[in-house]
């Protein structure tokens, strides 16, 4: 794993990767709560549409400790590779602007994860 700053590629150290995937692991738990739930009680078919918030969170922590790319750090122009919280801001108006545009990819990659999730789960496994 990189511990440097690599603008729009690298963002995170290894504490804020592990931080990313506790949430993705929190989003998981509760989709796959929420969906047994909903299967269990033979929920309506639009009811799985609830399942696209907890899908997201698992979906953005999950991408983003793979890519090693906090999307709010991206978008703000920081980064972190020490403790928690330990934030540094970007100086490069070019780095910010690679940043900005893997933050925005990130937030598109898991929107559309989730809701293939989402689309898939309500589609055939709801009635």
């Amino acid at each position: 794993m990189s511990e440097t700053y690599i603008p729009g590629t690298c963002n995170l150290g290894k504490a804020e990767v592990r931080s990313r995937q506790v949430v993705a692991i929190i989003g998981f738990t509760v989709s796959l709560v929420l969906a047994t739930g909903l299967i269990a009680s033979s929920a309506p078919r639009a009811s799985g549409l609830t399942l696209f918030a907890p899908l997201t969170v698992f979906a953005i922590g999950w991408i983003q400790s793979r890519r090693k790319f906090c999307l709010a750090y991206g978008l703000a122009g920081t980064f972190n590779l020490g403790k928690l919280g330990q934030i540094s801001k970007v100086a490069n108006p070019e780095d910010k602007a690679a940043d900005r545009k893997t933050a925005l990819l990130i937030l598109a990659q898991a929107a559309a994860l989730s809701l293939a999730i989402t689309g898939a789960f309500t589609l055939l496994l709801l009635q």
